[in-house]
């Protein structure tokens, strides 16, 4: 098997193989059936991105494809519409294209693509993931399903127990595949391939291609096509600043920016999912419309945390890198990373939730000292020095505190309490 082709450079930087699609064109150069074009109309698309242009014409052709793309490039679609086209034309009602996702969000969000673009093809899609009831996914699996985007254990909990059949699938799609390797999925995923006996069409998306990842691939597809898309750089309505502060004053820091400023919906980062619960739960104090999203909720937590977003009954959602993978709100007004994002990439992801649909919007970064090499890394990706601001008024002086208390004048305790420390 050969992974490696020679790509050809397009005129926007872009590397590709020839497909015989010229970029440019709407979304009828690919001679979708009515059907799907209805679906790609009600959705609102226009022209395909680069990744839709280049990636669509060789699945469509039955090639084995690796897509290298960031989220936000518009990749769901570009495989979901291939085989909605080619599953159009079989019958209907058995799996026969299965998306493996790393977290629920992004399945559920793929599963919505599926049903929005091929409303009026007859085709239903279903989301399968842990945290619910394996029953009430067994009773939706059992009315006959076409398109499964599913996370690797629940999808493996049902293939053990036969509740799940992989003997008629067509296409699968591993999709994020660098992220499945950061969670420690690869396992999983090398389990299910075990489970197909037949040979079928494989798509591999990633935004990045680690040594492990680059093994899989050349392990599993069959002299496939790569679809490069140059890395995105954020979207010039963002404006980017950086707020040095000490570790222990970020949070009431937070507090001050959100006080201050007139902000529609806020998205505010932060490295792990005990910070995201301890952040959200004091701003909530702070009389803030807040919820968190993170690993340790349950799924039902975590998808009315997700639904009170969209709505905007929600305004500000505190959340981890993985657990806001599949976050996809048109009126996010500020991204507020708490924590500096370990790569420029996690910038570029977290960041592209602004600044969308020709909206300005604004990305707020705190950093400490211990930041300083991946600040240097951001500007030299963004060609830049990042503007350096601080709050008027806000005190940056302050002590660190040991549980509400300065501990550099923490009062002796003797048998009674002192005023002090009441």
């Amino acid at each position: 098997m050969s992974f490696q082709e020679k790509p050809v450079r397009s005129p926007n930087g872009g590397a590709h193989l020839h497909s015989g699609i010229a970029e440019g064109g709407g979304f009828e150069q690919f001679n979708f059936h009515p059907c799907i074009m209805a679906g790609i109309t009600a959705l609102g698309y226009r022209e395909p991105t680069p990744v839709q242009a280049r990636a669509i014409p060789l699945i469509m052709q039955g090639r084995d494809v690796v897509g290298l793309a960031q989220t936000g490039t518009g990749k769901t679609a570009a495989f979901v519409l291939p085989i909605l086209e080619r599953l159009r034309r079989g019958r209907q009602g058995s799996l026969r294209a299965l998306i493996i996702s790393p977290t629920r969000e992004l399945a559920e969000q793929t599963c919505d693509v599926v049903n929005s673009l091929g409303a009026r093809t007859g085709l239903h899609g279903m989301a399968v993931y842990g945290g619910v009831s394996m029953d009430q996914q067994v009773r939706g699996l059992s009315r006959g399903v076409d398109i499964v985007a599913a996370c690797p254990g629940r999808l493996l909990d049902h293939l053990w127990k036969g509740t799940i059949s992989l003997t008629e699938l067509e296409v699968l799609v591993i999709d994020e595949a660098d992220r499945m390797f950061d969670m420690g999925f690869l396992p999983d995923v090398r389990s299910i391939l075990r489970c197909i006996l037949h040979r079928y069409q494989t798509l591999l998306f990633s935004a990045t291609m680690p040594e492990d990842i680059r093994r899989l691939a050349r392990e599993i597809l069959h002299n496939p096509a790569t679809v490069q898309v140059d890395r995105q750089l954020p979207a010039e309505t963002v404006s980017h600043a950086l707020y040095p502060v000490q570790q222990h004053l970020k949070t009431g820091l937070l507090k001050e920016i959100l006080k201050r400023t007139r902000t529609d919906s806020v998205l505010v980062f932060t490295r792990t999912k005990h910070r995201a619960a301890r952040v959200a739960q004091e701003l909530a104090g702070a009389g803030h419309r807040v919820a968190s999203l993170q690993g340790d909720l349950a799924q039902y937590q975590r998808q009315a945390a997700l639904d009170g977003f969209r709505r905007g009954s929600i305004k500000v959602l505190v959340a981890t890198d993985i657990a806001a993978r599949g976050i996809d709100v048109l009126s996010i007004s500020h991204v507020i990373n708490y924590d500096m994002p370990e790569t420029t990439d996690d910038y570029i992801h977290r960041i592209g939730r602004t600044g969308r649909v020709k909206k300005d919007g604004d990305a707020i970064t705190f950093v400490t000292r211990a930041d300083a090499e991946r600040v240097e890394a951001l500007e030299r990706l963004l060609g830049a020095p990042i503007e350096r601001r601080t709050l008027e008024g806000f005190d940056y002086s302050r002590p660190t505190l040991d549980r509400g208390r300065d501990v550099r004048r923490q009062p002796r305790r003797y048998g009674r309490k002192s005023r002090s420390s009441v």
